[in-house]
């Protein structure tokens, strides 16, 4: 089960693409979540609310400087230079802004500071200022941490068996324009679809909805928090409202909305990237257990954009297994822990968009191996 690999790939790159997408073990490991953490030196996992605070604030301080350039400067520049300023200020302002939605992930996870009220007030505050229902995401997102690599139980991202695929798939991923189609609607409308109509989540007996207290999604005594989270929404998109009042609809769309566009594409394409790969399992409830679940994810290349992106994008192993271990300690940890993880942990340093494009392609259905005994870990396939 440990071998297979992909050979449809051109000559000149197919050394270095088997390896990449060489198929990761599916047998338990031989190491236990214990033996990885001792491998980790012990101050990866304390938390600093000045450290932590330091990103908020060069993060913040970013945003506002682009801010103020955009607003203060563009409006000057001859047309043809604002044309190209524009785009450029939603390009840097999302990636931006990504970091602060990375900021309140992590006080999602605990992993901000040692108080848990401090935590949720900047991730309830950050969040709601990119228009995510802090609460209500923490929750799913705590689920799908418990359930990674689960056919039954994970929460996004899920894959289909070929028996459950729509009927038009197979033309949407067997053509370039087809996948052009499914790429550009995955990450313009694929955060809200998920957020509203839990489109790529877990299948429930009734309807999901992040923005629902009483949606089967979360439990009696998350619901209250549901409604907190339902109105820090409330009240950004009121305060866009006035500000739309006030200074046009234009200007909200050119100063927020779009940076906002850019937010929702790359959260969505990080997550994608991170949980659908060739080389990855997933698994029935006769095969799956947490660390295996946690083991079948992988880290990402993305440049420059790692650090803008605090690492959340290659150090996501490490992330798995250890959610609340700061970010700023998570490279460190990853360092120590991949001789350990061996032939169980994979980087695929792919660029992200020739892997979006390739795992668009290659990942459209899970099946298990025919002929093996192993009916419950399944592999991705594109073969109709």
């Amino acid at each position: 089960m440990g071998a297979g690999g992909r050979t449809s790939v051109p000559p000149q790159n197919r050394k270095s693409e088997n390896d990449t997408v060489k198929r990761v073990p599916s047998e338990k490991p031989p190491f236990s979540l214990s033996q990885l953490k001792k491998a980790i030196p012990p101050h990866c996992f304390k938390r600093s609310v000045i450290h932590s605070f330091s990103y908020v604030v060069y993060d913040l301080t970013i945003a506002f400087f682009l801010y103020y350039v955009a607003t203060h400067y563009i409006q000057h520049l001859p047309r043809p230079l604002s044309f190209l300023a524009w785009p450029a200020y939603w390009a840097i302002q999302g990636c931006i802004l990504t970091g602060v939605w990375v900021i309140a992930h992590e006080c999602g996870h605990h992993a901000f500071s040692d108080y848990q009220w401090l935590d949720d007030t900047v991730g309830l505050i950050l969040h709601s200022a990119l228009l995510v229902p802090y609460f209500s995401w923490k929750y799913s997102h705590r689920r799908h941490h418990s359930n990674t690599g689960s056919l039954e139980r994970d929460e996004v991202f899920v894959p289909k068996q070929k028996s459950g695929t729509y009927w038009y798939s197979k033309y949407l991923s067997n053509n370039p324009l087809g996948r052009v189609l499914t790429i550009t609607i995955t990450l313009t409308l694929g955060w809200p679809l998920y957020l509203a109509l839990n489109v790529s989540g877990r299948p429930y007996d009734r309807f999901a909805c992040h923005f629902n207290p009483y949606g089967p999604i979360y439990s009696d005594r998350e619901r209250l928090q549901i409604y907190v989270s339902d109105a820090g929404i409330l009240a950004v998109c009121y305060g866009l409202y006035l500000l739309a009042m006030a200074k046009g609809l234009a200007w909200v769309v050119c100063v927020y909305g779009v940076p906002l566009l850019v937010v929702n594409g790359f959260l969505v394409l990080i997550t994608f990237l991170q949980h659908t790969h060739p080389a990855l399992p997933h698994y029935d409830s006769s095969e799956w257990d947490w660390l295996r679940g946690a083991l079948a994810t992988v880290d990402r290349d993305y440049g420059i954009l790692n650090k803008v992106f605090h690492n959340i994008t290659d150090t996501h192993v490490a992330h798995h297994l250890f959610s609340t271990m700061p970010h700023y300690h998570a490279m460190e940890a990853t360092k120590s822990i991949k001789p350990v993880l061996g032939e169980y942990y994979r980087l695929d340093e792919t660029p992200f968009y020739k892997a979006l494009w390739r795992e668009a392609r290659e990942c459209v259905y899970v099946e298990p191996d025919q002929g093996t005994e192993k009916k419950g870990v399944f592999w991705y396939n594109n073969k109709w």
